[in-house]
């Protein structure tokens, strides 16, 4: 079973928060503010944060800029992964991937099912990796982010986790960049 090793240091990674909303404001973002509070309790640096409409090219424009920034380790982006025609959150996270983490989709919906039973079906929560960073796209509901930190990232992003931890092979994300 998975566990914190307390004989390991605590390493904090850099994390952006984007929100994706037609229609939020930043004083309006219970979710991104979720997300926030519980990265900076974790100990973790929210390294940016922003809002963009539901906009796919925006959002993959985003996703490109922050995987380039060497200052962000970690994406993590709010709304449009829904079922409407506005929800292109998911299109414009595969648009940047290199590699997809299907297994997270797959847990988060576990997780959800707990919560609001086979009402989960309609989350397309997604993760992937593109550029040595990772990226998560999370549904707008604020709880819908509580559980995907609680119950996801938290312990993925914590380099103590065992048995293993996104943390812990973050260094080696590029390694097929360096090969001659």
């Amino acid at each position: 079973m998975s566990s914190i090793d307390e004989n390991k240091a605590f390493v904090p990674v850099r994390i952006a928060v984007l929100t994706v909303s037609d229609s939020r404001s930043l004083a309006e973002d219970r979710s991104g503010q979720v997300l926030v509070e519980r990265i900076e309790a974790a100990g973790h640096v929210v390294a940016a944060r922003t809002i963009l409409r539901d906009e796919r090219a925006e959002i993959a424009a985003q996703l490109r800029d922050w995987c380039a920034a060497p200052e962000i380790d970690v994406v993590i982006s709010t709304g449009g992964t829904g079922l409407t025609g506005r929800d292109v959150t998911v299109e414009a996270h595969r648009d940047v991937y290199e590699k997809e983490i299907d297994a997270f989709g797959t847990v988060f919906t576990i997780v959800s099912m707990q919560k609001i039973g086979t009402s989960a079906v309609q989350s397309r929560a997604t993760g992937g990796v593109a550029q040595g960073t990772y990226l998560f796209a999370l549904p707008g509901s604020p709880g819908a982010c509580k559980d995907a930190w609680d119950e996801i990232l938290s312990l993925q992003l914590d380099y103590r986790h065992r048995p293993c931890n996104f943390v812990e092979i973050l260094p080696r994300l590029e390694e097929h960049r360096r090969r001659k």
